[in-house]
């Protein structure tokens, strides 16, 4: 029988991560009180049980009993039911924003004020993502691209490291992104801007990755960055890291930077290791303001 414990931080997406394993054949439970999990574990794991695949959601719901947890999942442990712990994370800043986009409480928001929630889930919580056999930060995921990563981990078996990848192409002009881990400038290459057929054209479009990548020196860069992270990925890993944004820039975000990042995206994609993501945040400014 596989058991994944479900947790983490409250608005990362763990009811997500739930509905997509009920529907991958999970048999899931929701906050189930933690006295019970053990017992419950007992049930499923028995040879009458034909029950072959369980979830259980735990969150800071659980209240003074989730200090039982770490207790529970020992004795699991000894009696021989092999578990594994899924923890679903997010940056402040990010769950404070969707918290209030929903409008909702934060469980520990007894004064009201969110981020305080927050700060005290993560202690309660730190325990569980210490033990942690997948951390999945959701900060820059959209929902289908949660789904795509528990896909690879839960149904498809593939062996998961703890990171995703964030390619993110940007515009100068419009400032650097402040979560960006690596940052790097494309400027050097010739702007495709100059041409009047192709400056309304964006990186997405043939005829503009013809021309970025006419260039020998485009594809020396590609090259030297996707052996420079292959080299940076691994010990991010060891050191515990579990989100990297890698930032490509150009003058106005829309045509070389694009470029860069949609190769990059496809080069790293080959490493099936690591979750890897691609967001463009300015392609669509320049004609958004008739440029």
């Amino acid at each position: 029988m596989r058991l994944v414990i479900v947790t983490g931080m409250s608005g990362a997406g763990r009811t997500t991560a739930l509905k997509v394993l009920e529907d991958a054949g999970y048999f899931c439970v929701d906050n189930l009180p933690v006295p019970f999990i053990d017992k419950f574990a007992e049930l499923t794991a028995s040879g009458n049980s034909e029950i072959t695949k369980v979830a259980i959601g735990i969150d800071i719901r659980s209240g003074k009993s989730l200090g039982q947890l770490e207790q529970v999942l020992e004795h699991m442990t000894m009696e021989g039911i092999s578990h594994e712990i899924l923890f679903l994370d997010a940056s402040d800043e990010v769950l404070v924003k969707r918290y209030k986009e929903t409008r909702r409480m934060h469980p520990l928001a007894e004064s009201g004020r969110v981020e305080q929630g927050i700060t005290l889930e993560r202690e309660r919580l730190a325990f569980l993502k210490k033990q942690a056999d997948y951390i999945i930060d959701t900060s820059q995921l959209l929902t289908r691209e949660l789904k795509q990563e528990l896909d690879k981990i839960f149904i498809q078996n593939r062996e998961f490291k703890n990171l995703m990848i964030t390619v993110l192409s940007f515009g100068f002009k419009y400032g650097i992104p402040s979560d960006a881990d690596l940052v790097f400038d494309v400027r050097f290459l010739p702007n495709p801007y100059y041409y009047e057929n192709l400056r309304k054209l964006t990186g997405n479009d043939q005829e503009i990755q013809d021309f970025v990548m006419g260039y020998d020196m485009a594809h020396v860069f590609l090259d030297k960055l996707e052996d420079m992270l292959l080299f940076l990925v691994p010990n991010y890993v060891l050191e515990g890291k579990n989100q990297l944004v890698v930032a490509i820039g150009c003058t106005g975000g829309k045509h070389r930077s694009v470029t860069l990042a949609n190769k990059l995206y496809e080069r790293l994609q080959k490493q099936a290791d690591y979750g890897v993501r691609l967001e463009h945040r300015d392609i669509g400014k320049d004609a958004a303001r008739g440029k």
